[in-house]
């Protein structure tokens, strides 16, 4: 193991990474599909990612996808600082402008610099929303939150007030030029004639999609407050995969690696999480592979055919875990919960009775294998902890 693991880069990397976890923390006027709780700002991140993604085939030609999910993993980290601002409030839009501005520059400017220009650059692509790729991604991030409620088994009185506001003369009105379809199917199926067809059955599976939400982890958020649910966690390891791609090798797609993130935990929406420090003997992990190949089957089942079969190929790939795109997507995985662990001193560690030769061996040597600089720099922030507990 290298004595010296110091690198101001992945300092300044992890930093960034870290204090993006704090929109995990921002609540939204919205809720969640079940009704149970509000949305948080990093799982409305992932769910509008999961949106463009299934809206693609809308998007103009002169759309980047992949850039367009960037701005969406990226769009709302500045509310770390400024906060969420429900359309429904009247507020300063200049002050807000100017707060949004100066939480870019701070949080963004924690990144090393080349990463700092490249992700100020693209939020400020998105708040323009002059570009093609700007445009569909605005348009996706303001529909998401009708789509949220209609999706919803109870409607809410006031909420619909909103709603229909919003479609009326709110912000959602600018994209019947630019997502007409998905304009046209969100108004009618918020007036209860929900239109059939492949944009239907997208929206079935992005409504299934929400359930992740509430699908919670053994590891918890940063600040230890609470557990993580696969939501918020699915859109952070995306965001973790973008920010360290320079240990991603030659022949790694980054925008297929950020795809396979995006969509890899899916199958907890029925299968569930099971903790890698928990469920360790054959049989449990017999028994919840099984459970996933049900899941996959049954969800991306839900998707129009060349869709469900181009999703679950993503998700194939990621399970095998052949490819050097799936490899370095696997790796990432396995990165954040250990950051997560040592800023909550110890977390699920101290649950399952974690030493650090388990974690070498279940967690050091997958996250090695995709990238070999990342462990000896993660593993020498844990070791202190596992020394003192006599943990080793």
């Amino acid at each position: 193991m290298p004595k010296d693991t110091a690198s101001p880069r992945l300092d300044a990397q992890y930093a960034f990474l870290m204090e993006a976890d704090r929109l995990k923390t921002v609540e939204r006027a919205n809720q969640l599909m079940d009704r149970s709780r509000f949305e948080n700002s990093a799982e409305h991140s992932w769910h509008a990612c999961l949106l463009a993604f299934l809206m693609a085939p809308m998007a103009s030609d002169g759309t980047n996808l992949d850039r367009a999910i960037e701005m969406l993993m990226l769009h709302d980290i500045v509310e770390v600082d400024a906060g969420d601002h429900p359309i429904h409030i009247l507020y300063d839009t200049e002050d807000i402008a100017a707060r949004e501005a100066a939480a870019a520059e701070r949080i963004y400017g924690l990144l090393p610099e080349d990463l700092a220009t490249r992700f100020r650059s693209t939020w400020a692509e998105f708040e323009a929303m002059e570009t093609e790729t700007a445009r569909f991604a605005k348009a996706v991030d303001y529909l998401a939150p009708a789509l949220q409620s209609i999706g919803a088994p109870v409607q809410l009185e006031e909420e619909r007030e909103i709603v229909a506001g919003n479609l009326r003369r709110g912000r959602a009105v600018k994209t019947k030029d630019i997502l007409p379809e998905l304009f046209d199917f969100t108004k009618a199926a918020f007036a209860g004639e929900m239109p059939q067809g492949d944009l239907a059955r997208r929206f079935a599976f992005w409504c299934e999609a929400d359930r992740l939400k509430s699908v919670y982890r053994a590891t918890p958020i940063a600040d230890g407050s609470r557990k993580e649910n696969t939501g918020e966690h699915s859109w952070h390891i995306m965001l973790y995969a973008l920010t360290l791609a320079d240990h991603a090798g030659a022949d790694v797609d980054l925008a297929l690696a950020i795809k396979m993130l995006l969509l890899h935990d899916i199958v907890e929406v029925d299968a569930g999480d099971t903790p890698i420090h928990g469920a360790v003997t054959p049989e449990a992990m017999k028994a919840q592979e099984d459970a996933e190949q049900r899941a996959a089957d049954r969800l991306f089942g839900l998707l129009p055919d060349s869709q469900a079969r181009s999703f679950r190929a993503i998700w194939d790939e990621f399970e095998a875990a052949q490819t050097p795109t799936a490899i370095y997507a696997k790796s990432i995985d396995r990165c954040q919960p250990v950051l997560h662990n040592l800023a909550d001193d110890g977390g699920s560690w101290r649950t399952y009775d974690v030493k650090l030769h388990q974690l070498d061996s279940r967690i050091g040597v997958k996250i090695a294998r995709g990238c070999p600089a990342l462990w000896p720099y993660i593993r020498a922030k844990c070791e202190p902890w596992f020394t003192m507990r006599g943990a080793l």
